[in-house]
């Protein structure tokens, strides 16, 4: 099950060192999706066209669902975007793409060598990665009378809501985004505060 909150990067963030005479280079994006952490990815690879390799990871979301994927790009199979790979998945930040260039200088590293300095290059870019809160919402729609409205709105508030729209006609009626993990309560608040005359209607089941 995804979580319905978590940790995102919240810029772009790079790390260098030189292990060995070559030159490791971790560059980490926020990527929301597939599309776009593929994306990212080609343009830091563009950045470093004369690179030995450039080796990859992404995890868009997090947990058991989260869309993975990883490459090698020419290393040993397995010493680089696996490794990469299982540093995000115990990271706890989600929708996330890291690149990790090397530039070969002219010692062999060994399959054990390449694995600590692909995972280790990303994770001591992943220490000083700043990062911001993710919160999953749930769209939903709630229509009140006017005289209920203020008050509403004033409970709304309390609930970390986005409101999306307001209709003004007869009654008035609010689309709304709210945190998935405060959804039942919400709904709950509204069905007492309005003697359960107004229902909170979810728009993306």
């Amino acid at each position: 099950m995804t979580p319905t909150r978590y940790q995102i990067p919240a810029a772009e963030h790079e790390f260098e060192q030189d292990i060995k005479h070559s030159r490791f280079i971790a560059t980490v994006v926020h990527a929301p999706s597939v599309a776009e952490a593929k994306q990212a990815i080609a343009t830091i690879v563009a950045r470093y066209p004369d690179a030995t390799h450039n080796c990859w990871a992404f995890q868009i979301g997090l947990g058991p669902q989260a869309d993975i994927g990883s490459s090698d790009d020419g290393e040993p199979a397995g010493t680089a975007g696996r490794p990469m790979l299982q540093v995000l998945q115990g990271s706890g930040i989600g929708d996330i793409a890291a690149v990790v260039t090397r530039y070969f200088g002219g010692i062999k590293l060994g399959s054990g060598g390449l694995v600590r300095a692909y995972s280790g290059t990303l994770q001591k870019a992943l220490n000083h990665l700043p990062t911001k809160e993710q919160v999953i919402r749930r769209t939903g729609m709630v229509t009140i009378n006017y005289n209920q409205y203020e008050l509403l709105r004033r409970l709304l508030n309390t609930f970390d809501p986005v409101i999306e729209s307001e209709d003004f006609a007869s009654d008035i009626t609010l689309m709304l985004a709210l945190p998935q993990d405060r959804w039942q309560e919400c709904a709950a608040a509204i069905r007492e505060l309005t003697y359960a005359e107004s229902e909170l209607i979810a728009l993306d089941d």
